[in-house]
């Protein structure tokens, strides 16, 4: 039988969800030569709250039924909403965009696949949320792909340290994805508004404490678009929509292509030619993905 056409509809919501997301890490890297790492992580932080914003108060002054539906964080998920905002907004930009500098484009968005194991072993870790045995031999596969992505034998104890810290990226927005799953609960928009915007702010202090100066207008506007698009507020919108008409689950799991549009773009862009190893690596990521499919949820940034 053949799927209603509202479960079409979400799907490719789901699927625009993937690509935007995908487009994050090699757009961001197009960026790193006209502006700092700090003011660059804040410009896109804003545009990433900046644009959920537009998009809650939009729907308030519509009175649509998702404003009329959701409920607003209340004091009990401040300690959440600053764990996101630190760990999502500040440290996860940052870390991505100084390690982007040192690692190939199609390399590093492969390693963001590491964001799924790294998700998984919290939740089972730390939150204690049951692991299937074929979850745990996806996230092997992955964790062996990354290895391998992360070897480099002219660097101290053969591993790149940008690679590396692509890793803690992974690392940090799985922190993330752990504590907004609290708040899956409280209106998506109005989080995603005051992480964002919560972010930008702490990372322009910090910017302008470092002595960082902002980018010419084209630059700051192409971050914020950038922000706006890949990390958070047109993303959020599009994931909603698949929310509401395939489920967290499905919408989630079909997010964990999301890296390999990031690398086809990577491809496309940059005339970088990848080391051999990520031809090894990239089956072996594929396989391991193949079989997350299914289970792994995710939300938006």
């Amino acid at each position: 039988m053949p799927a209603p056409s509202h479960n079409r509809t979400a799907f490719l919501y789901a699927l625009i969800t993937a690509i935007l997301i995908g487009g994050s890490a090699p757009l961001t890297k197009l960026l790193i030569g006209g502006a700092e790492p700090l003011a660059l992580a804040a410009l896109i932080s804003l545009g990433s709250g900046a644009g959920a914003l537009f998009f809650f108060l939009a729907g308030t002054a519509m009175k649509n039924r998702w404003s009329r539906g959701e409920i607003p964080p209340g004091k009990r998920d401040i300690p959440w909403l600053v764990g996101v905002t630190i760990f999502g907004g500040v440290l996860a930009p940052v870390t991505l965009i100084i390690s982007l500098s040192g690692t190939p484009a199609a390399t590093a968005s492969l390693l963001l696949n590491f964001e799924a194991v790294a998700t998984t072993l919290i939740a089972a870790a730390i939150f204690r949320e049951w692991v299937s045995r074929r979850v745990w031999v996806a996230l092997g596969l992955i964790t062996a792909a990354c290895i391998l992505l992360t070897y480099d034998p002219a660097a101290g104890l053969g591993l790149s340290l940008p690679a590396l810290g692509i890793l803690l990226t992974c690392l940090f927005w799985a922190l993330d994805n752990n504590m907004g799953q609290r708040l899956s609960a409280k209106d998506p928009l109005m989080i995603i508004s005051i992480k964002g915007l919560g972010a930008s702010t702490i990372t322009f202090l910090f910017a302008f404490a470092a002595g960082q100066q902002l980018p010419e207008v084209v630059t700051m506007i192409a971050a914020m678009t950038v922000g706006f698009f890949c990390y958070g507020g047109l993303t959020s919108i599009f994931f909603l929509l698949a929310l509401r008409g395939i489920g967290a689950a499905r919408a989630g799991s079909l997010l964990a292509v999301s890296p390999f549009f990031s690398v086809l773009f990577s491809l496309v862009l940059f005339a970088e030619i990848p080391a051999a190893v990520f031809y090894v690596a990239l089956p072996v990521m594929v396989i391991g993905a193949w079989l997350l499919i299914s289970e792994r949820h995710s939300h938006t940034r």
